[in-house]
């Protein structure tokens, strides 16, 4: 999703960054709504129902306005890229501020990691979401939902730290500087990477598929179930089915 600078464009920007020209702040904004409508659809597969795109597209936009604002023109960053990480930054950290679980949904959570902590007992191995449907008498897609919507919920608090500068929306998003980079972090970021690498090659060849369209092509859920022939609704399911195996393993593996 690059877009391209034409000489109208240019206008804009220079109107907008040395006098603050309303009617030019307003076509910039315009023109990179697409930013928001892609990181709210990307952002929005793994959260539950409850969560509505229309609040989501209201964070989104929060960033696209907080990225206009402070964009430096200077510097050797394209506004794409910038505003990318402003724009899911505060989306993110919309739904840190927010208990955006449900309280049905987190006694759903609670329930299931009850039964899978007995039933792991029990067995002496790791269980299946077969077994786990089964004992709780639910659906296997509400297994895979519950658990999708737990993890996302775990990853929105992984990377809370606090910041000295006024870009806190992105702090979390902005890679150091390879020599300032801590080697002992450097080796247990390519050591996770390789466990979630070594953990997909084990699902089976349309899991795979789904995983890299949409992490590494980046394609929408929609894109993707056109790709394949299948609905959007199954490809959801695919990818959920993916999150939780993933969850498992990693857990399994700590």
């Amino acid at each position: 999703m690059v877009h391209v600078t034409t000489p109208d464009e240019q206008l804009y920007w220079d109107k907008w960054v040395t006098s603050r020209d309303k009617e030019a702040g307003n076509v910039l904004i315009r023109k990179y709504l697409s930013l928001v409508s892609y990181h709210v659809q990307r952002v929005s597969v793994s959260l539950p129902k409850s969560v509505s795109r229309d609040d989501l597209t209201s964070l989104g936009m929060l960033g696209l306005y907080d990225a206009l604002e402070k964009f430096d023109p200077t510097r050797d960053l394209k506004f794409d890229t910038y505003a990318s990480f402003r724009v899911r930054g505060a989306i993110l950290d919309g739904l840190r501020k927010e208990d955006w679980l449900t309280r049905s949904t987190r006694e759903k959570a609670k329930k299931l990691d009850a039964v899978i902590e007995r039933l792991e007992q029990k067995y002496l191995r790791r269980v299946t979401e077969e077994e786990i449907a089964k004992e709780l008498n639910i659906p296997i897609e509400e297994v895979y939902a519950t658990m999708n919507e737990q993890f996302f919920a775990n990853v929105l608090s992984i990377d809370e730290q606090p910041d000295e500068t006024d870009d806190k929306s992105i702090a979390s998003f902005i890679i150091k500087d390879e020599r300032g980079e801590n080697p002992e972090e450097t080796l247990l970021k390519n050591e996770a990477i390789d466990e979630i690498a070594a953990i997909i090659s084990t699902f089976n060849e349309k899991e795979q598929l789904v995983i890299s369209l949409f992490y590494k092509d980046e394609l929408t859920l929609t894109e993707i179930g056109q790709v394949l022939g299948l609905s959007t609704s199954r490809i959801s399911q695919i990818h959920s089915k993916c999150i939780y195996k993933l969850r498992q393993s990693l857990e399994k593996g700590m």
